[in-house]
């Protein structure tokens, strides 16, 4: 394995970053902050990462997939250091908890180590959604448009490395054009995001921070109440629809870019919209025999509630943690969708569940009919046996996270629904969970050590196992 490459990648990755972190400078410019730690921080961020690019300036670049694997890894893992340090010299919390606020901006994650948010610097709260925005659809993505430049070939290997379990689908004849294409989309969400917000009554700073992690499905807020500090219905429907938005594989939003609505059209989103809809109605209905709001503030709260689910964005409009057993019981149903493959949401996602029940139909079918030929469609497409496979040991790998993450949070000490729904939250890229890690608390009382085994979760849930497990196998590191 050829390691120059591996530092040259990561080595102009960070140099994009750090370009990119002087906004959270010119925010503290804007509000008259002290933002001179940010800026020579960031000075010296960009010239560790210079100095590293022009030690291997002439150094060509033939990225395998192996280093592609490799890079991905290592990227999250400098996110969070270059992360980390704002919020260590900014804010009152330790390395371990800088380092977990920042590896869940980047994952999309949401969930925090803060319990007063708004007591935080502009910048600060600005860095936090920023992580959120260049995470959502994948910062790996994003280099993709300089990669291509300089390496064709390995940019397209980077992509599928970060892109693990989704068929790409090259709508551009070249890799750098599709992935360009999808940061406008993504652009373009995000800002008329902010402008309805901004219609609706959020200050210009709250609407273009929820509007970063609407779209990425992140969930960081500038509120410690979330959305729920504006009370307003606008805000609320408008952050709703903009959560199910970018719940969708973005390749169907870069479709309709092309006037092609045939995206929209498949089973995957037919069953993302239909689950999201059932799961709003049965909420609903036992929201408003609990709570006795009228049947429209219950199917905002719960529409809202389900879609930051599903989505695994994690904001919150009311603490739903303090609701009834048969209210949280649909919500874990629709914590464990997820969204679209190929969205900025996190989570097990909806494909998967199709391929899983068509899969184990068929089986059954089988069972009934043995000399039958039975085989799985999607959108009228046989799926090969590499697909089923891949899907099964997907969920077989997060399974057993998720069930890893429990016993480690339980044998803490924490009782059982802080530790099953904070592995979920955690390993799905979530948020918030329900007990001790719900919508109302944070995740600060967890130790400095079960900060970082989380932030390693958090990061197997980002990259989608795989990529992550995959470094564990001997073959990996043997030479090729």
């Amino acid at each position: 394995m050829n390691y120059k490459n591996v530092l040259k990648i990561l080595s102009l990755i960070g140099i994009t970053v750090s370009a990119l972190f002087l906004f959270d400078v010119l925010i503290g410019i804007i509000y008259q902050e002290a933002y001179g730690k940010f800026l020579l921080y960031d000075g010296v961020f960009f010239l560790i990462n210079l100095g590293v690019w022009l030690w291997l300036r002439k150094h060509e670049l033939d990225l395998k997939i192996k280093e592609s694997i490799l890079v991905v890894n290592l990227l999250w893992v400098l996110l969070g250091v270059a992360g980390a340090i704002p919020l260590f010299l900014y804010t009152n919390v330790s390395l371990a908890s800088s380092f977990f606020e920042a590896i869940s901006g980047f994952t999309t994650t949401g969930a925090t180590v803060y319990s007063d948010i708004e007591a935080l610097p502009h910048l600060i709260l600005f860095h936090r959604s920023l992580m959120h925005w260049l995470g959502g659809l994948g910062v790996i993505v994003l280099g993709v448009g300089l990669l291509s430049v300089i390496n064709p070939t390995g940019s397209l290997s980077l992509f599928k490395a970060e892109s693990t379990g989704i068929s790409l689908e090259k709508l551009t004849p070249k890799i750098k054009d599709t992935a360009l294409r999808l940061w406008i989309v993504y652009a373009l969400l995000t800002l008329v995001d902010m402008l309805l917000l901004k219609f609706f009554g959020m200050s210009w700073f709250d609407a273009l921070n929820h509007a970063f992690s609407t779209v990425s499905t992140g969930g960081f807020s500038t509120k410690n109440d979330s959305l729920g500090s504006f009370g307003n219905d606008g805000i609320i429907w408008t952050t709703t629809i903009f959560m199910m938005l970018a719940g969708i594989n973005f390749l169907a939003h870069l479709k309709l870019y092309f006037r092609d609505v045939s995206g929209y059209k498949t089973e995957e989103v037919r069953w993302y919209l239909i689950i999201f809809l059932l799961l709003s109605l049965a909420l609903s209905l036992v929201h408003v025999d609990i709570s006795g709001d009228s049947f429209y503030d219950a199917l905002k709260h719960s529409s809202f509630t389900i879609a930051s689910v599903m989505t695994t964005t994690g904001f919150a409009t009311i603490d739903y943690g303090s609701w009834s057993h048969l209210a949280i019981a649909i919500i874990f149903l629709g914590l464990l969708m997820g969204g679209n493959a190929g969205s900025t949401a996190g989570g097990i996602k909806i494909i998967r569940h199709v391929i899983i029940f068509k899969t184990l139909s068929a089986e059954l079918k089988r069972i009934l009919h043995p000399n039958m030929i039975i085989s799985v469609f999607i959108d009228g497409l046989k799926q090969k046996e590499r697909i089923l496979s891949s899907t099964f040991g997907f969920f077989t790998l997060f399974m057993i996270t998720v069930a890893v993450v429990t016993v480690y949070i339980y044998a803490r000490g924490y009782d059982a629904m802080t530790a099953v729904s904070g592995a979920f939250a955690i390993v799905g890229n979530i948020g918030p969970g329900f007990s001790m890690v719900g919508p109302a608390d944070n995740f600060s009382f967890f130790s400095d050590f079960d900060k970082i085994f989380l932030s390693v979760a958090m990061i197997i849930g980002r990259l989608e196992c795989y990529t992550v497990f995959v470094l564990l196998s001997s073959s990996f590191w043997k030479k090729f």
